[in-house]
C-alpha cells in the first residue's frame, strides 16, 4: 500500500515539472522570433533609409563614382529659344584655288585631301598641257612675251622718227602688256609634272572637287583653303518667335559629332544680324553670329542651338547633367543626409543647354546631385529586387 502512495507522489511531481517548464520554452520560443523580426526590421532600414522613399547610397561609392552636388538657390536666368541651325566660315576666311592654266591634274607629295594643312605659297598639285595638242602652255606663254617685247622695243625706237605711227605703236605696246602679264602669272612654277597650283593664305583643304587626272580650263575651281579662325553661327528661328528677336543677346550651341556645348560667351561671339523677314520658301528668320574657332568646331557642320533672350529673376535651375529622363519624364536625386537620397519628380521650363529652370519639385535649399545621379539611380533599382524570405 505505502509502495502504491509513493508511485503516485512521484507522479504527481514528474506532471508539474514538465507543466511549469511549457510556458517557459513557448517564452524562449517566442523571444527568439521577436529578436528575427528585430532583425528584420534592421535589414529593411539599411536597404530602404529612415526617411519614406530614401535611398542609401554608401559614402566609399559615392567617392568611387565621383558623385557631385550643388545646393540649389533663386538666381538670374536667361529665357532661351531653342532651334537649329549651322556653322559656316567668315567672309574673308577662306579663298577658292582656280586652274591658271589649262591641262590635266597632276598630284605631288602633299596628300589632296579634305583637312590637309598648307602655307601661304605651297603648291598644292600642278597642271600640266604638254600632251595637250595646243602644246605646253608655259612654253607657249614664254614665247608669246618674248616676241610681243622685242616688237614693242622696235616700236618704240622707231615711234619718235615717225617711222611707225601711234597706233601701231600703242597696239604693240598692248600686246606686249598683255603677253608680260600672262607669262607672269605661271612663271617660275614650272615644274616637271607642268605648272603649279600654289594656295594664297595659310589654312586647310576643303570642297575638292578635281581628282588626278581630271582635265581643267582657265578658271576652273579646284578647291577651297580655309582659315578656320572665324566662323558664323546661323541660326533659324520660327516665325513665332520675331518679336523675341530684338531681346537676343548671344547664343549656345551644341555639335553632333562630340555632343559638346560651346558659349559664345566663351569664344569672343557677337550677333550680326537677324532677319527683318522670313525666305519665301521657308516660314525661318535668320539669326546669324560671329565667333573665334578654337579648333574643335567643324566648318559646314549643323548643330543644336539655345538662343539666350530676356533674363529672368529669382529662377530656380539645375545642370542638365543632373536629369533623370524616364519615359519623357524627368527627376532628380535630393541628398538627404551622407549616404542618403531621394528621387524627386521635377517640372522643366527654360533650357540654354547648360542649365534648364525647374518650375516645380524643387525648393530653395535642395541639395541636388549633379554627377553620379544614374549610379543612384541603379543603386535603387539593385534594393527592389525581392530579398530571401525568412518565412518557412
Amino acid at each position: 500500500m505505502k509502495k502504491i502512495y509513493l508511485v503516485g507522489a512521484m507522479c504527481a511531481y514528474l506532471f508539474a515539472g514538465c507543466a511549469g517548464n511549457a510556458p517557459q520554452a513557448g517564452h524562449d520560443h517566442e523571444h527568439e522570433g521577436h529578436d528575427h523580426e528585430h532583425e528584420g526590421h534592421d535589414h529593411e532600414h539599411e536597404a530602404g533609409g529612415t526617411h519614406p522613399g530614401e535611398i542609401v547610397f554608401k559614402k566609399a561609392l559615392a567617392e568611387a563614382v565621383g558623385l557631385q552636388t550643388v545646393t540649389v538657390n533663386p538666381a538670374s536666368f536667361t529665357d532661351v529659344i531653342k532651334t537649329s541651325g549651322r556653322v559656316t566660315a567668315a567672309q574673308g576666311e577662306e579663298s577658292v584655288i582656280v586652274a591658271t592654266v589649262p591641262g590635266v591634274i597632276s598630284f605631288g607629295s602633299l596628300p589632296f585631301v579634305d583637312g590637309t594643312a598648307v602655307r601661304k605659297g605651297q603648291a598644292v598639285l600642278s597642271i600640266a598641257s604638254n600632251t595637250l595638242s595646243d602644246g605646253d602652255v608655259a612654253e607657249r606663254a614664254k614665247f608669246a612675251y618674248e616676241t610681243a617685247k622685242k616688237e614693242y622695243e622696235r616700236m618704240q625706237a622707231l615711234v619718235g622718227d615717225k617711222i611707225v605711227s601711234a597706233k601701231d605703236f600703242e597696239q604693240a605696246r598692248l600686246n606686249y602688256e598683255n603677253a608680260k602679264v600672262a607669262y607672269e602669272a605661271i612663271a617660275g612654277k614650272q615644274t616637271a609634272k607642268g605648272v603649279s597650283v600654289v594656295s594664297p593664305l595659310s589654312g586647310y583643304l576643303k570642297n575638292i572637287q578635281v581628282k588626278e587626272g581630271d582635265y581643267v580650263s582657265v578658271g576652273q575651281p579646284l578647291a577651297t583653303i580655309s582659315q578656320n579662325n572665324r566662323l558664323v553661327l546661323r541660326a533659324d528661328v520660327s516665325e513665332k518667335y520675331y518679336n523675341n528677336l530684338p531681346m537676343i543677346q548671344t547664343a549656345n550651341f551644341r555639335t553632333p559629332y562630340d555632343n559638346a556645348l560651346y558659349k559664345l560667351s566663351d569664344l569672343r561671339g557677337r550677333l550680326l544680324s537677324y532677319g527683318k523677314s522670313s525666305d519665301m520658301n521657308s516660314s525661318y528668320v535668320p539669326v546669324t553670329f560671329e565667333f573665334d574657332n578654337k579648333g574643335t568646331v567643324i566648318p559646314g557642320s549643323f548643330v543644336e542651338i539655345f538662343l539666350l533672350t530676356k533674363p529672368m529673376a529669382n529662377v530656380l535651375s539645375v545642370p542638365v547633367s543632373a536629369l533623370i529622363e524616364e519615359q519623357g519624364i524627368y527627376s532628380v536625386f535630393i541628398r538627404l543626409d551622407e549616404e542618403g537620397y531621394k528621387k524627386q519628380w521635377v517640372t522643366l521650363g527654360a533650357n540654354n543647354g547648360s542649365e534648364v529652370q525647374i518650375l516645380s519639385g524643387l525648393k530653395p535649399g535642395d541639395e541636388v546631385v549633379t554627377c553620379g545621379a544614374y549610379q543612384i539611380k541603379l543603386s535603387s533599382a539593385s534594393h527592389a529586387i525581392p530579398a530571401h524570405s525568412h518565412s518557412h
